[in-house]
């Protein structure tokens, strides 16, 4: 197999026209340079060099074997541009995963600052859930996934959680309710009230159950929606009140009222999830950064 590194010498040779001016720029003695070039010939098969007074000239194959030097130089060259690039974080890919109601607030606007800072690098982003982004992140199908997580248990192999915000959970409760007349209720207030279920089994759930469980009673769900518009429909009409997390509100449904909660407030905490072994990249940096900035702005409808 033909050396790259004896191309390139080859390369100097032709370029100067004799082995002890290649020598000379190179840094190398004339009889290193000539010993390389008899071990390339012995590779090509085929004499690569004549003799021309006090200078060599190529033969035909080494005029050809020059070419492709000439070439692969230009690749390497290429290839550490973009390294470098890569490296700097002006080029590259981040995939990212996200759950629906953590997007137009907090991803979005993310994304937006992150491009204007890393505008060669391309954002690949797709929907999941609040929990199933994980194992999709370990196994390096993902390089950040926006998870829900219980701050107690933020204990995960391999696993870097950087906090993003709090998402306080209110009361849905339809128009004309008989605690929609108090500004605040206490978690207590719903506890003999039907309840209209919007979260799947999960951290979302767990925070709601376990706010529930600290006021001292378990919720009654009479109805189970697969989201927070759903589960709004439902409540204005009449068939139960439920707890929305803010950032779930969205376009709220003009038949239900909205009231904090305490006593306690349930709240689902949000993070960012990188690998603890990802290369230090600073486009993977610039995305956090983007998103505690983003987070920081965040205004859910619920406020």
């Amino acid at each position: 197999m033909l050396d790259v590194r004896r191309m390139q010498l080859l390369r100097a040779v032709v370029t100067s026209g004799s082995v002890s001016a290649a020598a000379r720029d190179l840094g190398y003695t004339p009889s290193a340079v000539s010993q390389q070039l008899t071990v390339l010939e012995k590779e090509a098969g085929i004499a690569l060099l004549e003799r021309t007074g006090r200078g060599v000239r190529p033969t035909d194959a080494g005029r050809l074997l020059n070419e492709y030097a000439a070439t692969i130089g230009e690749q390497v060259a290429e290839a550490e541009t973009a390294l470098a690039d890569l490296r700097a974080g002006r080029t590259g890919r981040l995939a990212v995963r996200y759950f629906a109601t953590a997007g137009a607030s907090l991803v979005a606007p993310a994304v937006a600052l992150f491009r204007r800072a890393f505008p060669g690098v391309r954002v690949d982003l797709r929907l999941g859930e609040p929990e199933d982004s994980l194992p999709e992140l370990k196994q390096g199908g993902a390089d950040l996934a926006i998870v829900v997580r219980d701050p107690d248990r933020l204990a995960d192999d391999g696993i870097r959680f950087t906090h993003l915000l709090d998402d306080r959970y209110v009361a849905v409760l339809p128009r004309g309710h008989r605690l929609a007349a108090k500004r605040v209720l206490d978690l207590t207030d719903l506890a003999d009230e039907p309840w209209v279920g919007s979260e799947w089994p999960g951290p979302c759930l767990d925070a709601v159950i376990g706010a529930c469980d600290s006021a001292g009673f378990r919720p009654d769900f009479v109805v189970q929606s697969e989201d927070y518009a759903t589960a709004q429909g439902f409540v204005a009409a009449g068939l139960g009140i439920g707890l929305v997390p803010e950032m779930g509100l969205g376009s709220r449904h003009p038949a239900v009222v909205v009231r904090r909660v305490r006593n306690p407030v349930p709240v689902r905490v949000i993070y960012a999830a990188v690998r603890e072994s990802s290369p230090a990249r600073p486009a993977l940096r610039g995305l956090l950064d983007a998103l505690r900035e983003a987070a920081a702005t965040v205004r859910p409808a619920g406020r």
